[in-house]
């Protein structure tokens, strides 16, 4: 297991976790261009509260990664500046939860100001944000506001999954000239796979998925932490021969459209799986766009398995808030007996 700080090119590791990958990719965007910036709450000398940003101040200086106050509005207003004079600022909100004071900014300008300046004004800025749950963590610490995002033109929105693709979405969200907001799975930041950010990958546009596992008779649909979650669902189902196929949406603005209706497609059937409440949640949008494409070859109407429509709740009572594998499978179960007339 690989156990050095991954902040080096040239590093013979080859298995990283989400948080080393995501370090790592901070580390060759700070190399490859001067005008990236990284800051945020006690991203600096203490490498962050999950110690992504560990050892980038020690190695860039505190010019290019520094601390800020504990005022998220002040952190993205200072990225709205630094992004007109040219930069290209990579901030922190320490907690999905503590966003919300940078609403306005991040709406109102973040977002606008490329078109409220007829295209003279880039806005090349990418917000990391830790998201969604499965940490335990108290009130605040936890919110799935994916779809809050995705509704504001003028955002992309991105959610890795694995330690790889951590590593080159973020490279691909720090080059891009639009804002993006960066959702980090918080409690995928330990899980480590085998990768090697040196070996060429051909680079998918912006607003492409990806397959995680091929399958037959329906299709889950996921981002971030519930992709595992419903490759575990596929194994157990593969043991009673139902052969599910894993989208990992990746981008959650711009929605891959083509990508899922090419699967839905082929496997006729799908289910949604998202951590945010269900009314209003992403996996609306995803439902809609499935049956606007696939309406003659769908053979059930699609199923949502999401968090519930109240406050995300604090960690003990996470495993009741969050789709599981049971009730996963309940909806798998759903649209292959499903019925016309």
């Amino acid at each position: 297991m690989v156990t050095e700080r991954v902040t080096e090119r040239g590093t013979e590791a080859t298995e990283f976790s989400l948080q080393q990958a995501i370090n790592l990719a901070l580390c060759h965007a700070c190399e490859d261009d001067d005008r990236v910036l990284v800051f945020g709450e006690d991203v600096g000398r203490l490498g962050g509260v999950f110690r992504v940003t560990d050892g980038l101040q020690a190695k860039f200086g505190e010019d290019r990664v520094f601390d800020t106050p504990l005022a998220e509005s002040a952190i993205m207003g200072m990225a709205v500046g630094l992004a007109l004079a040219g930069w290209r600022p990579v901030p922190e909100i320490q907690f999905d939860g503590f966003s919300y004071p940078a609403l306005d900014q991040i709406v109102n300008q973040v977002a606008r100001m490329h078109y409220r300046s007829r295209g003279t004004a880039p806005m090349p800025i990418t917000l990391r944000l830790p998201s969604f749950g499965g940490i335990r963590a108290p009130e605040h610490h936890a919110e799935s506001l994916e779809s809050l995002f995705a509704h504001v033109p003028g955002l992309k929105v991105v959610s890795p999954s694995t330690p790889g693709e951590g590593y080159h979405l973020l490279r691909q969200a720090i080059a891009d000239p639009d804002p993006v907001i960066f959702l980090e799975p918080k409690s995928r930041y330990w899980h480590r796979e085998p990768f090697d950010p040196a070996a060429p990958v051909p680079v998918a546009p912006v607003g492409t998925s990806r397959i995680a596992r091929p399958g037959r008779h329906a299709t889950l649909i996921a981002w971030g932490a519930m992709v595992s979650r419903c490759l575990q669902v596929a194994e157990l189902a593969a043991e009673d021969g139902v052969e599910l196929e894993v989208l990992d949406l990746r981008w959650l603005k711009p929605i891959d459209a083509e990508g899922l209706a090419e699967s839905v497609g082929r496997t006729r059937r799908a289910v949604v799986v998202h951590e945010a409440p269900l009314t209003a949640g992403l996996g609306a949008e995803v439902s809609a766009l499935i049956t606007e494409r696939c309406f003659d070859t769908l053979r059930a109407p699609v199923q949502r398995v999401t968090g519930y429509d109240v406050p995300y709740p604090a960690g003990p009572l996470e495993d009741q808030y969050l789709p599981g594998i049971d009730r996963i499978l309940t909806a798998v179960q759903t649209v292959l007996e499903y019925r016309r007339g």
